[in-house]
Formats: structure tokens, sequence, C-alpha cells
């Protein structure tokens, strides 16, 4: 088709490109329930629109102009908090869906105690386009089955961002921030240290059979290096969770 620009970054996807003011991408396996994902939430600032299929079988997307979170500095404490909110109103938001009964999701780091709420599962800087009107999160390839927790988990370890050798000083309060912006309850705040570190722990493990295995893009993604963030970021997290514990419940009301 004349006119595509090919457009890189994404990691579950072959070849994506943008036509005019849509994205065109594959058809995967899981593009039946991302698509009535995407049309629940139609209305909704925070989700490019789906517009179905192109002549090529692809699926069309909202292209969203902006920056990346993930190219610009990072997130103020009061971004931290509109993250959070905004991850808030979509969990909230998905509480309504009903999904179709054929559909296959690919959920790569499924939540170990289940879950039924439908999630984006890959809630990133560098899948967070923002311009002057809307924050937008992209690629919803890995949505399907999960929790609040382990969304918001794998959101912090990437929005904080938790790395090896934090200075806990630091990200204990932009965790907070997050939390904050979500509003998680007691009970919740007492249990999401342990989620994050599950769930980037997961992240790492995933990267490690995928070298094993041959699977892609995950044995790729290992060989250029992703695993060694995964691994010692998930220690980090472990070695401090009284520290996550303390900056999420003090002056919270017990």
């Amino acid at each position: 088709m004349e006119g595509e620009e090919v457009l890189t970054g994404g990691n579950v996807a072959d070849l994506v490109v943008r036509v005019g003011s849509t994205v065109r991408k594959p058809a995967l396996a899981q593009a039946a329930g991302v698509q009535a994902v995407l049309e629940h939430l139609a209305e909704r600032p925070f989700a490019p629109r789906s517009y179905g299929r192109d002549e090529q079988g692809r699926q069309v997307l909202e292209y969203v102009s902006g920056d990346l979170a993930h190219a610009m500095p990072p997130s103020t404490l009061d971004e931290l908090r509109r993250v959070g909110r905004l991850i808030r109103e979509l969990h909230d938001a998905m509480e309504t869906f009903e999904p179709p009964s054929d559909v296959t999701w690919h959920v790569i780091v499924p939540d170990p105690a289940g879950g039924d709420l439908i999630c984006h599962n890959d809630l990133a800087p560098w899948n967070l386009v923002r311009n002057d009107e809307r924050w937008v999160f992209i690629d919803w390839d890995n949505a399907g089955p999960s929790s609040r927790l382990w969304d918001l988990g794998y959101a912090a370890t990437a929005f904080v961002p938790f790395v090896a050798g934090g200075d806990v000083g630091v990200d204990a309060p932009r965790l907070r921030a997050l939390v904050d912006g979500y509003g998680l309850d007691l009970e919740q705040r007492l249990a999401l240290p342990a989620q994050i570190a599950a769930r980037t722990r997961g992240q790492y493990d995933l990267l490690v059979r995928g070298r094993e295995t041959g699977e892609q893009p995950w044995a790729r993604m290992y060989t250029e290096g992703h695993a060694d963030y995964w691994g010692p970021a998930a220690e980090y997290i472990a070695n401090h969770h009284d520290a996550w514990l303390t900056a999420l419940t003090s002056d919270y009301p017990s």
C-alpha cells in the first residue's frame, strides 16, 4: 500500500506501519479479543480506537501522535499520580467488559493466582503516548485475563522505574505517588510489594525460558540483554519489600 511508514519498537507483532491517521499491524491469533477490548473502550481517551481490518486482513488502529513516555525525562510525582489514575480508570472500565466466548488471549506472564479482569498486561512508558490532549496506552497485543495488582505491579516496575542498585529513598515516594493516584485501599497496599516482585521475576523467567526453548521474541530479547535488567530488578524489589510497605502505608488511614 502506498504511503506506508514502518513503525519500530514493538516486540510481539512483526511489521507495523502507519498509513495516514491509522496504524496497520498483523492480525495475530489474539486480534479479535484485542479488537473487542478496544471497541469496549472506544469512548475512553486512554485507548486508541479500533477500525477493524483492512483489505490485507491487518488490524487497523488509530494512530496517536505524541511522544513515548519512555523517550521523555522520568515522570514527576504528579505525572506518576496521573498514570495511576489512568490505570485505575482502565481497570474500572474493564469491569463491565464481556469478552466474546471464542477469543484467544496472549498473556505472556499470567497471574499465578488467576484473575478474570481483562487487563493490558504491558503498561509501561514504552507503551504510553503523551500529547497535550491525551495520554494513551498503545500495544494491546498482550491483553487478557489477569488481576488489578498483577497489572499494576508490572506498571510499577516500569514507571517508578525499579532498577538494580536503585535508591530506595527516591523510589519509595515515586511508588507511593503511582499507588495514591490509583487509589489502592490498605489491604491492597499491603499485598502490592510482593506482587511487584513476583511479576518482575516472572518477566525474567519468561526471557530465560525463551533462551532455552528458542521461542520468539523472548529468545532474541534475552540475547539483547533484557534479562540483565529484569532479574536484578526483581531482586532489588524483593530485598526492599519492607521499605515499599512503609512507603505505601505510612499516614494511610487504617
